[in-house]
């Protein structure tokens, strides 16, 4: 098994930043990649962010192009999402993620693909 712990959540203002925390213990050295997935009040969760995939690397969702970067620490087992100039519509409770099984970007974008998650963090941005 796995266990995902996220931290770093919290308030910040419109154009600020912030630096999610994700931390795997247990069966971590089976990880193949780890993501990001964010769920606002009535909205569905979607994808943000993952790291590591076939050929390795990093992708990102549309909305937060260019705003989030995503980095990992092999060593460390954990993944961290950098949030900068953050809008109010990135206001959600954000989840960390892991599979174990190897695939393709477009498979990496989809919630059903990881079978590990955390306990979610939660990113008020104020405007």
């Amino acid at each position: 098994q796995v266990q995902l712990v996220e931290s770093g959540g919290g308030l910040v203002q419109a154009g600020g930043s912030l630096k999610l925390s994700c931390a795997a213990s247990g069966r971590a050295f089976s990880i193949y990649a780890m993501g990001w997935f964010r769920q606002a009040p009535g909205k569905e969760r979607e994808f943000v962010a993952v790291d590591s995939w076939s050929g390795g690397g990093a992708y990102y969702a549309d909305s937060v192009k260019g705003r989030f970067t995503i980095s990992r620490d092999h060593a460390k087992n954990a993944v961290y999402l950098q949030m900068n100039s953050v809008k109010p519509e990135d206001t959600a409770v954000y989840y960390c993620a892991a599979t174990i099984v190897r695939g393709t970007i477009a498979t990496m974008t989809r919630e059903g693909t990881y079978r590990y998650w955390g306990q979610g963090t939660q990113v008020t941005v104020s405007s």
